[in-house]
């Protein structure tokens, strides 16, 4: 009788658990915003396995590209908010809903951030038959004739970043020209566009043979990857930063349970030694935050892009 009674006791605790306490209790599907070999792909496909390990349950990653990013961002926001459903986007995200005119989320309402997953500078570099060696005489350069730069996109950070530097901080005035990521370094080696503002990634090796001159990069500490080269902050404009991050977020109302186990796994996988070698390749820093820092960085992120893009007058979809 007593067995039976501490059974039925144990029966009513479990019913009466939250739905969160058995989190996970199976397959967590992670939405990349990007199509398949994107570097939010890439990053998202490196953090899965592990941590499909640290939570007992597989990690699967699901491409919806499109929109900018837009169509997973708001396939996401509609799904249940019980941990099982992630978004893994980039600072796009806090970039699109000053772009758009309906991106059809408020990041800061929408959404929980739920881990900060990697940081890359953008890097300003040049054509080396350009007589510009450091950015003063870039900019000096800029003043006395027209130039134009290439950057990875309309309204990424490498293209708003550039902005910001040039016009509203420096006052020049250098043409855009947008191009596919990998294009737009490309365009640069071929003398097409005499300047180049990108995420490190995809120009590192090229500036490491000299096909390309880097002239500073966008973080605020100098890169290990290239340390010879200045920040755009050494070099005149301090505090400057345009960097391209990569994040995780969970729908508005999931359980803060679930946020903060989330939020403990993914901080410790970043930490692991096979990430940080995978990381290093990439020329990606590992920046894990608590989320209470992650989501103010971020918030502090739509404002400031959301002000370069009113200030640049970049034109909506």
């Amino acid at each position: 009788m007593k067995m039976l009674y501490l059974s039925g006791l144990l029966a009513t605790a479990l019913a009466a658990a939250p739905a969160w306490a058995a989190f996970p209790d199976k397959p967590v599907r992670v939405t990349v915003a990007f199509a398949p070999g994107s570097s939010t792909d890439l990053i998202a496909r490196m953090l899965a396995e592990p941590m499909g390990t640290a939570l007992g349950q597989p990690m699967v990653v699901e491409n919806k590209p499109g929109a900018g990013g837009n169509i997973a961002t708001q396939q996401v926001k509609a799904a249940t908010p019980d941990g099982h459903t992630l978004l893994f986007h980039s600072v796009a995200v806090s970039v699109n809903p000053s772009l758009f005119r309906n991106a059809g989320y408020d990041l800061m309402k929408d959404f929980e951030p739920v881990a900060m997953a990697g940081v890359t500078p953008n890097l300003l570099f040049v054509n080396p038959s350009l007589k510009a060696t450091n950015l003063a005489e870039l900019i000096a350069l800029a003043r006395t004739a027209p130039l134009s730069y290439a950057s990875s996109g309309n309204g990424t950070t490498t293209h708003l970043g550039a902005e910001l530097l040039f016009r509203s901080l420096a006052g020049v005035d250098i043409t855009h020209v947008p191009h596919q990521p990998a294009a737009a370094s490309v365009a640069v080696i071929g003398g097409a566009v005499p300047v180049g503002s990108t995420s490190m990634p995809p120009v590192v090796p090229h500036a490491k043979s000299g096909k390309v001159r880097p002239i500073a990069v966008m973080s605020l500490q100098r890169s290990p990857v290239l340390p010879d080269v200045p920040t755009v902050a050494e070099s005149g404009y301090p505090g400057f930063e345009a960097s391209t991050w990569f994040a995780v977020f969970a729908p508005a109302a999931t359980p803060q349970a679930v946020l903060q186990r989330l939020n403990d796994e993914f901080n410790r996988a970043l930490q692991s030694q096979d990430i940080t070698e995978k990381f290093a390749k990439q020329s990606l820093a590992i920046q894990p935050l608590d989320r209470a820092a992650l989501r103010t960085y971020i918030a502090a992120e739509v404002a400031k892009w959301g002000k370069v893009v009113r200030d640049a007058g970049i034109k909506v979809d």
